[in-house]
C-alpha cells in the first residue's frame, strides 16, 4: 500500500491521460423540437474545476480532516464538489434524504459537522435548527441565491482562473467519508469510509467487469459517478429523482441511453423492473447497452427474464452484484448464468445465488448467533450447504460505525489478518463455492418448530403467476411466532371481494402446502403495496410490516 493516498488522484490520472473526454454530462431542460439540452465537463475541466473549488474551501477555512455535509442533487456540481472535497482532505457527509426529516437530524447530530455544502433548502432547515449543529462554521450554497445564512455561494468560491491545486496528502488509513446505511433493518448507521477502500472499491468493480476507459456510464446512484470517473468513464446523470427509483420515467432513460450510446447503466431491481416493463408493453429495445449492473436486493428471476429480453445486444448481460454499504462488492453473478444454473433451484426454495467471491474477498458462513464475536478464533467455519451467518474480509471491508461503538462491536470481528465483517445476512454456499443469499437474520421467523429463512420461502410463492412480490414475516414472541406470508399481487390482481382473496389463498396454500420448506405457512394477507427502503424502494420493510400482519390478524379474529 502507498504510503500517500487521496482518492481523488485518481481523477487527476485520468485527466492527464484523457483530457478532452466527456468526464460528466447532466440533463439541463429541453430545447426546441423536444431534443434534450445537456451540459458537460471534460476530465481537464472537471479536474480544473474541482482544483479551483478545493483552492475556494482552502480560502473558506477548510482544513484537512472536518467534516462537511454534501447535500446536492444530482448535478455536475455533485461530482466537482465530491472530488474538490476529497481533495480538500475533507470527510465527506453522505445522507439520503428520503430517509425523513427525523432520521436526517438524527444522522447529522451524531456526526456533528464542520458545515454544509448543500442546496438552499437544506441551509434554510440548518438555519431554523442551528441550535442541533453548533459547529456548522463553513457554509456553501450550491443551486440558487444565498438568503441570511452566510457562507458562500458555489460560483464564490470557484474564485478566479485556474492554477494547479496540489490535493492535501491523506494516507490510506485516512478516512474519506461517512456513508449512511439506508436503515432498512434498523436505524440508519454512519459507516465511516477510508481512502483505502474507495482504492480497492474502483480496482474491483473495474477488473470484474472488464471496464474500459472511454466507456459510458448511466446511474442512479451518484456516489457511483465517483467510481466512473476514477475509471476514466463518462458518466451520464440521469433525468430522475434517485430517492424514488421505482418512480422513473422510463423513456427519459432510454432516450439517455440513445443520445449518449450508454454502454454501462447500474440502478435497483426497482428501477429496471419499471422500464422493463415498459420496453415490453410498448415492444421497444434497449440498444448500446452491453452491461445492466443492478444491486440494493435480491433481483427477481422475472426480471432477469425481461431485462435479457430488452437488451438489444447478444453480448449484453444483467449482473447482480452483492455487498452492503458496510461492504462493497463481495460477490456478483450475471443474469446468463442465473438462468441457466441456478433459477430452477432458487425457484424451489434454494435461496438466491448471488455468486462468486470477488478476488481479494473472503467469505465465510459461520453459526448463526446473537451478540458481539470477540474474535475469529470464538467461531467455526459451517461446511458447504448449511445455512448460517456471513461474514467477510478484505480491502473494500469498512472499520466502524461512526460514535457507535457497541454497533461496531456487533458487526466486527478481530482477526490479526484483517477485519471481518458481519453482514447481518443468512446464507450458505455451495460444493462449487458460490454463495446463496438466504435472507437478513434479523428476518428469520423463528416458530416453535425451528426458523424459517424468508427468501427460499418467499420464491415457493413468487412463482404464482399473480405474485408480483411477497414478505415472511412472524407474528408473536421469537422462538412461538407464526409464520404469515403477505403477498402483493401483480398490478390488476389485486383481491377485492372475500370470495377472491379465498380462492387466491386457496391456490398460495396448496403451493406451499406441496413444499416442505413451507408447509408450516397456513396464513396469508395480502397488501396492495409493500412498503420499502428509500435508497433503493425494493427492500421489503418487513419489521413494519410485521406489527401490519399482527394489527390485521387481530382484527379478523
Amino acid at each position: 500500500m502507498p504510503e500517500s493516498l487521496n482518492i481523488a488522484e485518481r481523477l487527476r490520472e485520468v485527466a492527464r491521460r484523457y483530457p478532452h473526454q466527456r468526464a460528466v454530462v447532466c440533463p439541463v431542460g429541453r430545447a426546441r423540437a423536444g431534443r434534450v439540452a445537456y451540459a458537460q465537463l471534460t476530465f481537464e475541466q472537471l479536474d480544473q474545476e474541482t482544483d479551483r473549488l478545493a483552492r475556494g474551501l482552502s480560502r473558506l477555512g477548510v482544513e484537512p480532516g472536518m467534516r462537511l455535509v454534501l447535500m446536492v442533487r444530482p448535478s455536475l456540481e455533485f461530482v466537482t464538489l465530491t472530488f474538490a472535497l476529497f481533495k480538500a482532505g475533507v470527510v465527506i457527509v453522505l445522507i439520503d434524504p428520503g430517509m425523513g426529516r427525523s432520521n436526517v437530524f438524527r444522522c447529522l447530530e451524531e456526526v456533528e459537522p464542520d458545515g454544509f455544502v448543500a442546496i438552499p433548502l437544506v441551509h434554510a432547515v440548518r438555519v431554523v435548527s442551528r441550535r442541533r449543529f453548533p459547529q456548522a462554521k463553513v457554509n456553501v450554497t450550491v443551486g440558487g441565491r444565498r438568503w441570511g445564512w452566510g457562507g458562500v455561494t458555489y460560483e464564490q468560491l470557484l474564485g478566479e482562473a485556474w492554477t494547479p491545486y496540489e490535493s492535501v496528502r491523506t494516507l490510506p488509513d485516512d478516512p474519506a467519508a461517512i456513508i449512511f446505511t439506508s436503515g432498512s433493518t434498523g436505524p440508519p448507521k454512519g459507516v465511516l469510509y477510508l481512502h483505502s477502500i474507495f482504492d480497492a472499491q474502483v480496482d474491483l468493480l473495474r477488473e470484474f467487469f472488464h471496464i474500459q476507459p472511454g466507456e459510458v456510464s448511466l446511474s442512479a446512484f451518484p456516489l457511483f459517478s465517483l467510481f466512473d470517473a476514477a475509471m476514466g468513464v463518462t458518466t451520464i446523470i440521469p433525468d430522475m429523482d434517485p430517492t424514488r427509483p421505482a418512480r422513473v420515467d422510463p423513456e427519459k432513460i432510454l432516450q439517455a441511453i440513445r443520445d449518449h450510446g450508454v454502454t454501462q447503466a447500474f440502478g435497483s431491481p426497482a428501477m429496471w423492473n419499471r422500464i422493463s416493463r415498459h420496453c415490453e408493453q410498448s415492444e421497444q429495445t434497449i440498444p448500446c447497452l452491453r452491461r445492466v449492473i443492478s444491486a440494493g436486493a435480491p433481483v427477481p428471476i422475472r426480471l432477469i427474464e425481461r431485462m435479457l429480453g430488452v437488451l438489444e445486444r447478444e453480448d449484453a448481460d444483467i449482473y447482480t452484484p452483492y455487498g452492503a454499504t458496510e461492504s462493497l462488492p463481495v460477490a456478483c453473478i450475471s443474469g446468463r448464468d442465473v438462468l441457466k444454473e441456478t433459477a430452477e433451484l432458487s425457484r424451489k426454495g434454494a435461496g438466491t445465488c448471488v455468486g462468486r467471491v470477488f478476488p481479494g474477498i473472503t467469505v465465510r458462513i459461520i453459526p448463526i448467533v446473537d451478540g458481539p464475536i470477540r474474535t475469529i478464533d470464538d467461531v467455526q467455519e459451517l461446511p458447504p450447504g448449511q445455512i448460517g451467518e456471513i461474514i467477510v474480509q478484505g480491502p473494500v471491508v469498512t472499520p466502524q460505525y461512526v460514535r457507535k461503538p457497541e454497533a461496531t462491536a456487533e458487526a466486527k470481528i478481530a482477526d490479526p489478518a484483517g477485519l471481518w465483517h458481519r453482514m447481518g445476512d443468512v446464507g450458505y454456499r455451495d460444493q462449487q463455492g458460490r454463495l446463496w443469499f438466504c435472507g437478513r437474520k434479523a428476518h428469520i421467523v423463528h416458530t416453535d418448530s425451528g426458523p424459517l429463512f424468508p427468501v427460499p420461502c418467499e420464491a415457493i410463492f413468487n412463482e404464482h403467476s399473480n405474485v408480483y412480490r411477497s414478505a415472511l414475516v412472524g407474528v408473536g414472541p421469537k422462538g412461538k411466532q407464526r409464520p404469515v406470508i403477505v403477498v402483493e399481487p401483480e398490478p390488476g390482481y389485486f383481491p377485492r371481494t372475500h370470495q377472491q382473496r379465498e380462492e387466491f389463498t386457496e391456490q398460495l396454500l396448496k403451493r406451499a402446502a406441496a413444499e416442505p420448506l413451507t408447509q408450516s405457512i397456513r396464513t396469508v394477507l395480502f397488501h396492495p403495496s409493500l412498503p420499502v427502503d428509500v435508497r433503493h424502494n425494493v427492500k421489503i420493510g418487513r419489521e413494519q410490516l410485521s406489527v401490519w400482519a399482527e394489527r390485521e390478524l387481530a382484527a379478523s379474529d
